[in-house]
């Protein structure tokens, strides 16, 4: 059976089938509301149901029961069973068609010092047109259609069509297993993009990066983006990984607080050892900037990583320093084995 969805405050509504969460009938009718991960781990997603009557899929950790309780709905995870009106912002700027396509992959870069982290870039095909912001992300498709979602590390390039990727192995994972071992230059990868609506709003409020390992990837992108654009805000980054050396470009950012104007630099280490001998900001990221801000009333917060670091940072920023709900942009990286782990739950 196929109800109707109406989004205030704009009006607009689209059709949904009773087996379509709200989130994928959105989509298909081009109505792009706020969303992430698509998965129920990162709340990007999250919106106010007015009326009508909904059912929650309880495999996810983004949202409480005193949340639903109080008539807020992870979209991504929401099914109907009558006519519904919800409250979310529909984005219009910067969204821009979503396509399959083959890429090749053009290099293959290890990162860091363990080796755990690839550079990749691909190449797009030189007869398409892939459009994207800064921020978001693909998903590769993978043989036996399963996929796996990463972040765009660089700005558009118009010029030599290449995607920059920022891949963390995981060991057992099955694309990053064959990436980091088989996988070679000019390999073909199929991909869909771009996805999710972690890119920069015109707010004019002051920024807050705070991203946690490879969350460094699209925080990378909007930067090139605002540089490409000439877009100057004051911007706070707080760079978190467990010791030095996962800083893995390290170099590039502070050659960004060199190099742009109000652009600050902090770099967290949450597990340094003796050896390290790191002399800068220790412990947990989000807390870094809990130090740094009694208010965030007058800020915008972009947060991307892990899924704990996320749902942490907007729970004290939200609770105990005033950042507004919609002032909160979040990417959480959920990898295979967590979201087995979720949808056994």
């Amino acid at each position: 059976m196929t109800h109707t969805i109406t989004v205030l405050p704009s009006n607009d509504t689209f059709p949904i089938e009773a087996s379509e969460t709200i989130l994928d009938a959105a989509l298909r009718a081009n109505v792009v509301l706020p969303y992430g991960c698509k998965d129920g781990a990162c709340g990007s997603c999250k919106s106010v149901i007015v009326n009508g009557d909904v059912v929650h899929d309880d495999r996810s950790n983004a949202i409480t029961d005193d949340e639903k309780a109080a008539g807020v709905a992870l979209l991504c995870h929401t099914t109907v069973t009558s006519d519904v009106t919800i409250e979310a912002r529909v984005i219009s700027a910067g969204t821009y068609p979503i396509k399959k396509l083959p890429t090749r992959i053009l290099s293959m870069k290890r990162a860091t010092e363990a080796g755990d982290i690839m550079l990749v870039d691909l190449q797009l095909p030189a007869n398409d047109v892939f459009e994207y912001r800064g921020g978001q992300y693909i998903d590769f498709i993978l043989r036996d259609g399963t996929r796996r979602s990463y972040s765009m590390a660089c700005a558009p390039r118009v010029n030599d069509k290449v995607l920059e990727l920022h891949i963390r192995h995981m060991p057992g994972g099955v694309f990053t297993d064959q990436l980091f071992s088989s996988m070679k230059e000019r390999d073909i990868l199929r991909v869909e993009g771009p996805l999710g609506t972690f890119f920069l709003q015109d707010s004019g409020k002051d920024l807050i990066f705070l991203a946690s390992g490879t969350g460094f990837a699209p925080i990378k992108a909007i930067v090139e983006e605002m540089q490409a654009n000439y877009i100057i805000r004051p911007i706070s980054f707080y760079w978190g990984v467990r010791r030095p050396h996962d800083l893995y470009l390290n170099e590039l950012a502070e050659q960004w607080a060199r190099d742009i104007p109000n652009f600050k630099y902090i770099p967290v280490i949450s597990d340094a050892l003796p050896e390290d001998n790191w002399q800068g900001r220790t412990g947990m990221v989000h807390q870094a900037v809990m130090d740094d801000f009694a208010d965030l009333s007058e800020h915008d917060i972009y947060a991307c990583g892990a899924p704990v670091m996320v749902r942490a940072a907007h729970e004290a920023f939200t609770q105990e320093r005033n950042l507004a709900e919609n002032s909160f942009f979040s990417d959480a990286f959920l990898s295979a084995a967590d979201k087995s782990k979720k949808d056994n739950k």
